[in-house]
């Protein structure tokens, strides 16, 4: 259950990784655009705050990194709900689809992380 858990962790991670990549380096190109349904006056303009949120989605994906090499019980539960409380806040003022791709993925690793331990 834990190495299930930690691969859970990792998922998030990963996905919080490649936000950033969207969001640092992609935001004006075509994938990044697409992956955010931007126009590209609107991923001009925007670009420093994309990538600046982009930044924040690092630091996440460091977090629950560090849990895993650690082995760090309670960083993998901070993050993981850091990640959750995020999502459900892009959700309700963004777009539902945050939900999806942060939120359910953060709580599934989250109570996998909680009943590993």
């Amino acid at each position: 259950m834990h190495l299930v858990a930690q691969i859970l962790v990792g998922v998030v991670a990963a996905v919080h990784v490649y936000i950033l990549v969207l969001e640092m380096f992609l935001w004006r190109g075509p994938r990044g655009r697409a992956a955010f349904g931007t126009t590209p006056e609107f991923a001009a303009s925007t670009a420093t705050l994309a990538a600046n949120q982009g930044l924040y989605n690092g630091f996440l994906a460091a977090g629950l990194v560090w849990s895993i090499v650690a082995d760090d019980f309670a960083f993998a539960v901070f993050f993981l709900l850091c990640v959750a409380v995020a999502g459900i806040y892009g959700a309700a003022t963004v777009s539902r689809r945050i939900l999806f791709v942060q939120t359910v993925p953060a709580v599934v690793a989250l109570v996998f992380t909680l009943l590993a331990a």
